[in-house]
């Protein structure tokens, strides 16, 4: 691997002699792969009964596992069924370091490709509001996907810019997660682009960056709300200096320790004036751990919050609603309870009422259910990724082996009898997807997008 002589330099200084051959012997190995288990679906101890996988548990969070580099679980239909998260070790601490928990009001400002808002998700349990943010249209796309996949029902995605978001949310959040921009000094053993983009995105460029974009947080973030900063890069100016500066400007927000283990260690002080405080950060360093390099801050904001307006929602009435309700009596077992909201024509559930969004861009809006189409509801995707097994009516279940789940993730059409109507496709108990039965054979529809070539 070509590490740029620029970067070497920059981190012998740092680290000092010592040190730093540490560090340089890291770069020696291979990169570590992760995958987290999705507790909306699935809970660790069933996962690791069914697991075809080589796991080994990864020490700062409770769901996360490595596995060996010759497997392939994005492949494998556990994954489309989303069981677990595809994801580099050291990227899980920030997710697990904010805690996410039922009720809360959270943003994930930079949320795109949507790992840490999947794992925000998982503690939520459904309920409470997940605003997922990311300022480009493009990756949008990858995170509505992941949040469809991952059975989220709570979450709006929003594709804005924070000093927009945050005219509109002003103290709106209990907890802010802030992924920042960076210059991703801390994946280079992992991938060869975070490399070559160095000259591009350069501390000086990010750090400014990332300042504008914690003040923008912090306008967003309730008193005695909790704000958790991380970066993948080793860069003190965009990490200790950054929090530093940050911490001068805001005198009603102090550092909150954070619990280190497996190797985790404290922020360097040194690179924030000799600020003992730092020590409550936390640095993942290649050289100590099996995992890339991060930086992850804890900030309280003082104060007293007061209650989350409830917002507003459009008044829905039941004959608007009759295909949808028929569709449920036919086809689901159980309640589909929360606050609906109807768009062109396309039908959104979320489990509280909607803040004012106006002047906001919004790419997905709470569980995607299905459309209207004359007179008659069609249900989406998402709506069955978010089901279990006992809340579908009409089912067919297929070992993660068999024939025929690997022919229906190719979008196949199965000959398999059963009764005519909607059926929920299973894999080992879990859904994957919907189907229509025809009486004699399983009409595919899995989207198209989604299907697998091999």
């Amino acid at each position: 691997m070509k590490i740029p002589e620029d970067f070497l330099k920059k981190m012998k200084i740092l680290l000092g002699d010592e040190e730093f051959k540490l560090f340089l012997k890291s770069y020696d190995y291979p990169g570590h792969h992760g995958l987290r288990v999705n507790t909306l679906k699935i809970s660790v101890e069933e996962f690791l009964k069914i697991s075809p996988f080589h796991l080994k548990p990864i020490p700062w969070t409770k769901d996360g596992f490595y596995y060996s580099k010759d497997e392939n679980p994005g492949k494998h239909p556990f994954y489309h069924s989303g069981l677990y998260y595809i994801q580099e070790p050291s990227a899980m601490f920030p997710g697990a370091v904010i805690d996410a928990k039922p009720g809360e009001y959270i943003l994930d400002l930079c949320a795109a490709p949507g790992g840490k808002t999947v794992q925000m998700a998982a503690g939520m349990k459904g309920s409470g509001l997940l605003v997922a943010n990311d300022i480009s249209f493009e990756r949008t796309k990858t995170l509505i996907k992941n949040i469809e996949l991952f059975g989220v029902t709570n979450s709006i995605v929003t594709n804005d810019t924070p000093e927009n978001l945050a005219s509109k949310f002003p103290e709106f959040f209990d907890k802010i997660l802030v992924d920042a921009p960076c210059s991703g000094e801390g994946m280079i053993r992992r991938d060869e682009n975070a490399a070559k983009s160095l000259k591009k995105f350069n501390s000086n460029i990010c750090s400014n960056m990332q300042r504008d974009i914690l003040e923008n947080a912090y306008k967003m973030l309730k008193p005695s709300g909790l704000l958790v900063y991380s970066t993948c890069t080793f860069s003190p100016e965009e990490n200790e200096k950054i929090i530093s500066s940050f911490l001068d400007k805001f005198s009603d927000c102090q550092l909150v320790d954070i619990v280190k283990v497996g190797g985790i260690e404290s922020g360097r002080p040194e690179w924030a004036d000799g600020n003992s405080e730092f020590l409550k950060t936390a640095r993942l360093w290649p050289h100590r751990l099996d995992g890339e390099g991060h930086f992850t801050a804890l900030i309280k904001k003082l104060g007293d919050a007061e209650k989350v307006s409830e917002g507003k929602i459009d008044y829905i009435k039941d004959e608007e609603l009759k295909p949808f309700y028929n569709f449920l009596n036919e086809n689901i077992a159980g309640e589909i309870k929360g606050f609906f909201t109807i768009k062109k024509n396309h039908l959104y559930l979320l489990p509280v009422k909607t803040p004012d969004l106006a002047g906001i861009k919004i790419s997905k809006f709470g569980w995607y259910l299905g459309e209207f189409k004359r007179g008659r509801f069609e249900p989406n995707h998402s709506f069955i990724m978010a089901l279990k097994k006992e809340n579908i009516i009409n089912t067919i279940d297929f070992h993660w082996d068999s024939l025929e789940i690997s022919k229906y993730l190719k979008g196949e059409t199965l000959i398999v009898d059963g009764k005519k109507g909607y059926t929920g496709v299973l894999v080992n108990g879990h859904t994957v997807g919907w189907a229509k039965q025809t009486g004699t054979m399983l009409k595919n529809l899995y989207p198209k997008g989604w299907r697998r070539v091999t």
